[in-house]
C-alpha cells in the first residue's frame, strides 16, 4: 500500500539524536507512512541502537547513505526523489514529532484544501523549555510578507503536496544555510500556508553544529534568495516592492558589516544592490 506521508529525515553525525527522533516518528498514532532517512557523510560510528531501530522497521524506514558529506539540502532532495506518499513531510533528527502530529495533519489535508500546512511547536533550547518571539508566532493564510523577513515555516512542522517540488523545484543545494528560507519564498510567493492550531513538535536547540551557530552571517544567502525570486518573474507589483525593500534593508546591513571588515568584493557586491532600481 502506498503511503499517505514520505518522511525525510537527513542526519550527519547525529545518530543518538536521530533515534530519538525515528522513534517519535515510529510512535504516530497515524500508520501511513514511510521514512526516508538519509546520513549525509557522517563519519562518526553508528551505535548499535541505530541499527537495531532500523532493522525492527526495514519495512518501512529506507536508509539512503552518501559517501562523503553534501549538506542538508542534498540530503532532502535525495529523500524527495525516493518518496512515494502524496505528501512529504520533513523531520530533523534531533527534532520530535507528538503522537498525533500526522493524524491532525491527515485530517487537514482531507478537509481544508491547503497543498503546504504546518503545526505550532514548542522550542527547548539547551535543555530549557522557551517561548519563541511574537515575530515568530505561526497563523495561517498569506505568509508572503512575514516569509520575506524571516523563516517562518518550519521544517520538521510543515507537509506539503508532493506536487510541488514538480512547481516550485527543490532546495537549493548551493547554499550552506537559509535552503528552508529560499524555497518557502517561492511557495508562499503563491500560496496560502495552512496551520493546525496544536503543539505537535518539539525542536531542540543549541547544539554546537547546528548551521545557525555554524554558518555566519546567514542574510547574505537571503539576499540571493530575494535577488533569484525577483528574476524568476511571476510576482505582483506589490510582491515585487515588499522583495526589493526587505532586500534594501538586509544589503544595507551586510553593506556596513563588509565595510567594518574590509571585505571589498563583499562591499561592492552589496552597494551595486542598493543602486539597482
Amino acid at each position: 500500500m502506498r503511503p499517505v506521508f514520505s518522511v525525510v529525515i537527513p542526519t550527519y553525525n547525529r545518530y543518538e539524536q536521530c533515534v530519538r527522533a525515528l522513534s517519535s516518528v515510529i510512535a504516530q498514532d497515524f500508520p501511513f507512512w514511510e521514512v526516508i532517512l538519509v546520513d549525509d557523510g557522517s563519519t562518526m560510528a553508528i551505535p548499535e541502537a541505530f541499527r537495531r531501530l532500523l532493522s525492527q522497521h526495514s519495512e518501512k524506514i529506507t536508509l539512503l547513505s552518501f559517501p562523503e558529506n553534501r549538506g542538508v539540502s542534498a540530503a532532502r532532495n535525495a529523500g524527495i526523489a525516493r518518496a512515494r506518499g502524496e505528501w512529504v513531510a520533513f523531520l530533523d533528527s534531533d527534532d520530535v514529532w507528538h503522537r498525533e502530529k500526522l493524524t491532525r495533519q491527515y485530517e487537514k489535508c482531507q478537509s481544508q484544501g491547503y497543498l503546504i500546512h504546518q503545526t505550532r511547536e514548542i522550542w527547548i533550547r539547551r535543555g530549557v523549555r522557551v517561548n519563541p518571539p511574537r515575530k515568530c508566532e505561526k497563523y495561517e493564510g498569506d505568509l508572503f510578507a512575514d516569509s520575506l523577513e524571516r523563516c517562518i515555516v518550519t521544517p520538521s512542522s510543515v507537509v506539503i503536496h508532493g506536487s510541488l517540488f514538480t512547481r516550485f523545484g527543490l532546495f537549493n543545494e548551493s547554499f550552506p544555510a537559509c535552503e528552508d528560507y529560499d524555497l518557502w519564498i517561492r511557495m508562499t510567493a503563491q500560496l496560502p500556508v495552512g496551520l493546525v492550531d496544536a503543539y505537535l513538535l518539539t525542536r531542540y536547540g543549541g547544539h554546537a553544529d547546528q548551521l545557525s551557530i555554524t554558518v555566519p552571517v546567514q542574510d547574505r544567502y537571503r539576499v540571493e534568495a530575494l535577488q533569484a525570486l525577483l528574476e524568476t518573474g511571476g510576482l505582483s507589483l506589490y510582491q515585487q516592492e515588499l522583495v526589493r525593500r526587505v532586500l534594501r534593508k538586509k544589503a544595507e546591513i551586510l553593506l556596513l558589516g563588509a565595510q567594518k571588515r574590509g571585505l571589498h568584493e563583499e562591499e561592492r557586491y552589496y552597494a551595486g544592490i542598493l543602486t539597482e532600481k
